[in-house]
């Protein structure tokens, strides 16, 4: 018998296995990977649809307040209707850390938006801006996490032409609010 050949032939099987192997691990590793990203993915964008029927919802209740006759118990159910703590749960779950408190931070500007609602603001009152407008900066703010993450890619508000993610720059009503502030504060000076 010749040892020679049985050790190149095992050697031989070994190496091919050990290929065989590594090649299949790094498949199902790619795999894994492409697998938690498409889920990712996937949750972040139900998180700010979720977000945006409720705040769509809340908009609907703000244009004619008094046509509601429980204020709390409407805004409550766009709120779940929309089914915005399933879907934070799985953010929750899925997201990376940045992800995450991008999420959790508008989904606390949106509960502030629900809760001027609920507290009778018309959609073109005061109160509905003065949470309104964090609650769009926050919106901004999540896209921009999920876009870094995603893509790597930054988004500024200057790519749009804003200044600002909260859309205060555009706005009428705050335009003529500041513009009135402004006119009385130069009339006592």
């Amino acid at each position: 018998m010749d040892w020679a050949t049985l050790v190149a032939t095992v050697s031989g099987g070994l190496v091919a296995i050990s290929g065989t192997v590594l090649a299949d691990h790094l498949r199902h590793r790619h795999d894994s990977d492409r697998s938690v990203e498409t889920r990712r993915r996937a949750v972040y964008i139900e998180f700010i649809t979720a977000a945006g029927v409720c705040h769509t919802r809340l908009r609907r209740i703000a244009q004619a307040p008094q046509a509601e006759t429980d204020l709390d118990a409407a805004t409550r159910a766009a709120l779940n209707d929309a089914e915005l703590y399933e879907v934070r749960e799985r953010l929750f779950i899925d997201a990376t850390t940045a992800v995450a408190g991008a999420g959790q931070a508008m989904f606390e500007r949106l509960g502030a938006l629900r809760r001027a609602v609920a507290a009778g603001a018309a959609q073109h009152s005061r109160a509905f801006h003065d949470a309104y407008h964090p609650y769009l900066a926050a919106v901004w703010a999540y896209r921009v996490a999920v876009r870094k993450e995603l893509e790597g890619l930054p988004l500024s508000p200057g790519d749009f032409g804003w200044e600002e993610w909260d859309s205060r720059d555009r706005c009428a009503l705050c335009a003529e609010a500041d513009a009135g502030e402004g006119a009385g504060a130069g009339a006592g000076d």
